[in-house]
């Protein structure tokens, strides 16, 4: 793992995907067809993004190190179908990078922004059509789980909101160099075409599921009265006539009654 590369910083998370078997198994999941457009983000060292120029005609890839963006640009300098850009992902336009064009992403993401990257996604989700990523196991398992569980939370609800999302396969720790000491996940998430649920007023519905889970050991009741989201008697008058016991925790609510309580307080 020498050669032209530098080695891996750990301030940027990097855990470079190693095994081309787990790339093709991630390429096969994305579904891709020769005119997709395609963005991957953090291509490291350039396995996936070799793979993936072999298949599509047109790969952005968005690299924060500016050493390795360096190498990559070099590689692909004569490349008609990838352009690499070193930027900061969670800073960039994608409106302006992408075009105004519809695009899959496909990527490994680094483990310690792949949350703020999440919520990027889901921010900008009209610019994509599908989203097929590498996570850190417990993240993964985050956007997946079910109420009643401690995975379940805010990322949970605000992303069954708007995506069908879908757990792939898991990735062993040796499939990567360097090896992060936890197991990784492959995530599939399709954008829907309008909300799962009708939420009435959408700021009002990600402020209660917030603070629904700001003191996770708290009742529902002594989470929403901190917040101070609505006054006591309409708060009170809201789970009253969604039949919500204010004795729960934010954690046990499912994403339609979550729904319907901010309905109730809109």
């Amino acid at each position: 793992m020498n050669g032209l590369f530098p080695r891996p910083r750990k301030s940027l998370g990097q855990n470079f995907l190693t095994d081309h078997n787990i790339i093709r198994k991630i390429l096969a999941v994305a579904d891709l067809q020769p005119g997709d457009n395609i963005l991957e983000i953090g291509p490291g060292r350039g396995a996936m993004t070799e793979l993936l120029a072999e298949k599509v005609g047109n790969l952005l890839a968005v690299e924060f190190d500016r050493d390795l963006s360096a190498i990559l640009r070099e590689k692909y300098a004569g490349s008609v179908n990838v352009k690499i850009y070193e930027q900061d992902i969670l800073k960039v336009d994608f409106k302006s990078l992408l075009n105004n064009q519809i695009y899959k992403v496909v990527a490994n993401l680094p483990y310690n922004i792949s949350t703020p990257v999440l919520f990027r996604f889901l921010e900008e989700r009209k610019h994509f059509s599908r989203f097929v990523v590498m996570l850190q196991k417990e993240v993964g398992e985050r956007l997946a789980a079910e109420p009643d569980c401690s995975e379940y939370g805010v990322l949970t609800v605000l992303f069954r909101q708007w995506f069908d999302v879908r757990h792939e396969f898991i990735v062993s720790p040796g499939c990567f160099f360097p090896s992060p000491k936890v197991d990784s996940v492959v995530i599939s998430m399709t954008p829907l075409i309008s909300s799962r649920v009708d939420v009435g007023n959408q700021a009002l519905f990600e402020r209660l599921v917030k603070s629904a889970f700001s003191m996770r050991r708290k009742t529902l009741w002594n989470c929403l009265k901190s917040s101070s989201i609505a006054d006591l008697t309409m708060l009170k008058e809201a789970l009253d006539s969604c039949s919500i016991d204010g004795k729960r925790r934010g954690e046990t609510l499912d994403i339609y009654e979550f729904a319907m309580l901010s309905r109730a307080l809109a």
